[in-house]
């Protein structure tokens, strides 16, 4: 009964882990890739991709030009194929390699020539279309044909070089669409690339040099050819390229290749002359003798190397068939010049540790000599610090130390080596073996240079645009009958009357208008108002009444101003690179302020202009500016004291050299409408200005702070 109870639990538990992994299987393959064929139809090529299920969105993709390559990313889609590659060899298409992570499968279609695609879903299917090849037209072909494709095809936006961190030229080419088709070969010792269904425009029709750079292209050449945009990279040396293309955007690398002393053939992965081996229990002195009369290497066996091998190499790289043969026996080599050392890696490993101590003990050993080093650029005192950094210490850094620690406590003299630096005649006195001296004088020549020299000039403009207008009336009557002797006035009955104006205080009897005797009295009493610091001026027109001894009068009064002022500042400095500069013109403004014993004293806070610059000068010539700008001025007078009007600026900036660039800008505009009127009546139309005074004014101040760098070269004088 024990026994089928273990069985059973037996069964039970395979059958339980036989259940979770088929389930989280279907989990995880809920869409997976079931076929990859490929068909043509005339020039049209279309890769079929079949799925499980249907895609939910389409996949990201991006193109590879050097080998040409389209790479299609599927997230959660697991590889059902039951293959990793797929030969479909049609016209442009090789074949479909499959690589599957835990999150996406990845498609990969081999093309014998770049090509633009498009994507497209069909069911549970995904098409991917090659655009037809198309060929360029002949090179005696009509011009006028040429120039009708042309004007058809768009341009493109933008073509940029840049370093990148591996120190390598990057061509970076804005393209106007993704149909754009790049063919890109190597012509000798340029590298070519041929862009159709694109135009040039005239502006990026140059040649630019770019080898300030420090990269292996030397010159970027565009032109037009035919109904094809051309560009020929011309680098230098020994390089190798790679191209991609993601969506609008073509980027080809030029970098370097680094030559490896130790490696048996240089350049990427292995470039020896092929042959072909065929041995059975062969010595493995003798196959290592077959590969040096083949190479013309000279080879040094150890003694060690003993055994036999069986063989079987067609068409193999000789270095690829060395190494084969060297990591089967366990066997090194070092190469010095054209002679290889193979032996056991422990027994060249040993050799090697014997030869640094003995290095090392050598020095200890070595008798010290001193030299004196003239420094003409470099200050002695800031170079001997870095000669013996770290203070003698030879012990590993800490756990978890930076990289800045590493490198600041690097010693290049010896333990037994010291410095002295001479103030007065800037030198520098080492005393160490005579190999440190040689690599402190290799320092002392890289480091002691001159520092090249940038003036940078600022200009800030400040405007001010003000415009004012007024306009205003005074409207009023008077009554002379009673200078005259008569009463003035109208009588209402017996001795009471009636004048009509703005006092009442005397009209009975001998008052006019409003007022003693015959002043004139006023209805409405808005005139204009002054305007920056003068009275307005006055046209004033007076009706009299000979018959009635009644006058009316009426005041126009306006005034109108406009102003402009214009305060350019323009502070200049120079500066070496990378060092900071100031410079700085104003007044300090006194002011009380209290002490912790409440006593008070005068302090000062500054009203000023000032530039602050640190720039830095890059491999082509431009400038990096980290600046600030400050443009202070008196204010007004306040009960604590006197205000500071502030401007600042604060900024980080490329610009060329000689070029000028606006970093910044502030404008202000006020604007302001009053009017004043008698109610009613200075509603009323065409009469209502008679009763209203208008006011306008309006204010704008602008500043601009404008920067340009200039280099200044070794014999230049600034003026």
């Amino acid at each position: 009964m024990t026994t089928t109870l273990r069985a059973s639990s037996t069964v039970v538990r395979a059958f339980l882990a036989a259940w979770l992994g088929w389930s989280s299987l279907v989990a995880f393959a809920q869409n997976s890739i079931v076929a990859v064929t490929g068909s043509a139809v005339g020039e049209v090529e279309t890769v079929r991709i079949e799925f499980s299920q249907v895609l939910n969105a389409l996949p990201t993709a991006f193109v590879t030009q050097n080998p040409a390559r389209i790479a299609l990313d599927f997230a959660g889609v697991a590889g059902g194929v039951g293959r990793s590659s797929v030969e479909i060899n049609q016209a442009n298409v090789q074949s479909a390699n499959m690589v599957q992570t835990d999150e996406r499968s990845r498609v990969v279609l081999s093309l014998k020539r770049p090509s633009s695609y498009t994507l497209q879903m069909e069911g549970r299917a995904l098409l991917v279309t090659l655009e037809p090849q198309t060929m360029a037209p002949q090179r005696d072909a009509a011009p006028a044909r040429v120039t009708a494709a042309r004007r058809s095809d768009e341009p493109l936006g933008a073509i940029d070089f840049r370093r990148s961190a591996e120190g390598a030229g990057r061509v970076r080419i804005a393209l106007p669409s993704s149909k754009v088709v790049a063919d890109i070969q190597q012509l000798g010792s340029n590298l070519v690339v041929e862009l159709s269904n694109v135009s040039l425009p005239e502006r990026l029709r140059r040649r630019l040099d770019v080898n300030d750079f420090g990269t292996p292209v030397q010159t970027v050449t565009t032109s037009e050819v035919g109904d094809r945009v051309r560009m020929v990279i011309a680098p230098q040396g020994e390089w190798e390229h790679t191209a991609y293309q993601t969506e609008n955007e073509l980027v080809i690398d030029v970098k370097p290749l680094k030559q490896d002393l130790k490696k048996l053939t240089q350049g990427a992965g292995y470039n020896g002359q092929k042959l072909s081996l065929n041995f059975q229990s062969i010595d493995v002195r003798q196959v290592l003798q077959v590969i040096a009369d083949f190479t013309g290497f000279n080879v040094v066996t150890s003694d060690s190397v003993t055994g036999t091998v069986t063989l079987r190499l067609q068409d193999v790289p000789w270095d690829q068939a060395l190494e084969i043969i060297l990591q089967s026996k366990g066997l090194g080599v070092r190469k010095n010049g054209n002679v290889l050392w193979i032996a056991p890696k422990e027994e060249i490993a040993s050799k090697e540790k014997l030869e640094f101590e003995s290095k090392l003990s050598s020095e200890n050993l070595e008798p010290l000599r001193t030299q004196s080093f003239q420094l003409n650029y470099a200050k002695a005192v800031d170079i001997a610090p870095q000669l013996t950094a770290g203070g003698g210490s030879s012990a590993p850094a800490a756990p978890g130390a930076t990289g800045v620690a590493a490198v600041s406590s690097a010693r290049i003299l010896s333990l037994r080596g010291s410095v002295i630096a001479e103030v007065r005649t800037n030198q520098l006195f080492v005393t160490d073996i005579p190999s440190k001296l040689d690599q402190v004088a290799q320092l002392i020549a890289k480091v002691d240079i001159p520092v090249r020299q940038i003036v940078i000039e600022a200009r800030i403009v400040e405007a001010d645009d003000s415009f004012g207008k007024s306009l205003g009336v005074k409207l009023g009557g008077a009554d002379v009958r009673a200078s005259k002797g008569g009463d003035g006035g109208y009588q209402v009955s017996g001795e009471n009357r009636v004048a009509f104006g703005t006092s009442y205080s005397n009209a009975v009897g001998a008052s006019g208008f409003g007022g003693t005797n015959d002043v004139t009295s006023n209805f409405v009493n808005l005139p204009a108002l002054g305007q920056n610091g003068y009275n307005p001026a006055s046209f004033a027109v007076t009706l009299f009444s000979a018959a009635s001894n009644r006058m009316m009068g009426l005041e126009i009064s306006a005034l109108e101003f406009d102003g402009k002022g214009k305060v350019v500042s323009s502070p200049r400095v120079i500066t070496a690179d990378q060092a900071k500069a100031v410079i700085e013109q104003g007044v300090e403004i006194p002011y009380q302020t209290a002490t912790s014993s409440g006593a008070t004293s005068i302090a000062f806070r500054k009203a000023t202009l000032r530039l602050d610059v640190t720039p830095q000068i890059t491999p082509e010539g431009s400038v990096n500016l980290d600046l600030e700008v400050n443009k202070d001025s008196l204010g007004v007078t306040t009960p604590g004291g006197i205000s500071i009007n502030t401007k600042r600026v604060k900024t980080q900036v490329l610009v060329e050299n000689g070029g000028t660039v606006v970093i910044g800008g502030i404008f202000t505009l006020e604007e302001q409408e009053d009017e004043t009127k008698v109610p009613l009546l200075g509603d009323l139309p065409f009469v209502g200005v008679l009763f209203k005074s208008t006011n306008r004014t309006s204010k704008k101040k602008e500043m601009l702070v404008f920067i340009t760098p200039k280099l200044v070269s070794e014999r230049a004088v600034v003026r």
